[in-house]
């Protein structure tokens, strides 16, 4: 990976967060390998601008590289500390030779290196960054995913119930390896949930247009919707117009220590993709005879 990450997506460090999302879209675009498959070179310039995208989009992680505190990587960058800090801060100028012969100092630090002892240099790991899309059911649903490392091997990432779009897991202990005895640090994996063609979330509801017949709308009955966990029989009520919305009790997302969430189901009529002569027959002798227009109260409110 480049050492700037802007430099990796073609912007300077005043780019903001629309720029960034802009560039990004562009060079997946030229450099996915699954788009460029005679490419030799797509797949490290992909992997390149997807972890400089996922550094600079996330605001915390991009000020803390802005700041010098970690490396385009997402690593932690040692402290600069300096003689002089150390001596102004204990309020006396003392050099090294104050605490004993410099050589003995080492000797002992890597003495105790050897014997894997802790010296007082023990630091963990860095924590990593993933982003990681997933299925609509399965982040409703909760499921166990796996996601492939760039230097090679896999990590299992269970996705919790009712998991929201952008929300960032943390796996403990998952991240790059410690330094002299730290701990290792975790991984961060953000979280993108894909799309549904049928099901929408607003919150902890699932809302789903359900299409219905002319004759359902007028006469009522009962028909199968889908819902998240699978069909289920509703009742249309006689007279629907589209647009009506019917709600199925906890038929939504279900999260841990939250209330069920509803399935929010909006009718809509759909007429026949073939309107036959009896029906058109029908129609005209129903439009002969019915006086209802629905338009009229819209009309009495808007200027004559």
């Amino acid at each position: 990976m480049s050492a700037d990450p802007y430099a990796a997506l073609g912007l300077t460090k005043t780019a903001t967060a629309a720029d960034i999302k802009k560039a990004y879209r562009k060079l997946v675009r030229t450099s996915h390998p699954d788009l460029h498959p005679d490419d030799a070179g797509a797949e490290a310039r992909f992997k390149a601008v997807t972890a400089a995208h996922d550094l600079l989009k996330d605001v915390d992680a991009r000020a803390r590289f802005d700041a010098g505190e970690i490396d385009a990587a997402g690593a932690e960058r040692p402290p600069r500390a300096y003689y002089r800090d150390h001596a102004e801060a204990a309020g006396q100028g003392r050099g090294f030779s104050d605490y004993g012969d410099p050589s003995d100092i080492f000797a002992q630090i890597l003495r105790q290196r050897a014997r894997g002892g802790d010296p007082g240099f023990a630091q963990s790991g860095a924590d990593l960054r993933y982003t990681l899309e997933v299925p609509f059911l399965d982040a409703a649903l909760g499921a166990m995913t796996r996601i492939t490392l760039s230097g090679g091997g896999n990590l299992d990432v269970q996705i919790p119930k009712g998991l929201i779009d952008g929300q960032t897991l943390r796996l403990r202990g998952q991240g790059g390896l410690g330094y002299d005895g730290g701990p290792a640090g975790d991984a961060l994996v953000t979280v993108q949930v894909a799309p549904h063609p049928v099901f929408r979330r607003d919150g902890d509801a699932i809302a789903i247009i359900l299409p219905i017949t002319i004759d359902e709308a007028v006469l009522g009955g009962k028909v199968t919707a889908p819902t998240i966990d699978g069909p289920v029989s509703v009742t249309i009520p006689k007279g629907a117009s589209s647009g009506r919305i019917l709600r199925l009790r906890a038929r939504g997302v279900t999260r841990a220590n939250a209330k069920p969430g509803d399935a929010l189901i909006e009718l809509r009529i759909v007429a026949p993709p073939v309107v036959n002569a009896a029906l058109t027959e029908f129609m005209i002798g129903w439009q002969k005879s019915q006086s209802h227009d629905p338009r009229k109260a819209m009309m009495e409110e808007t200027p004559k």
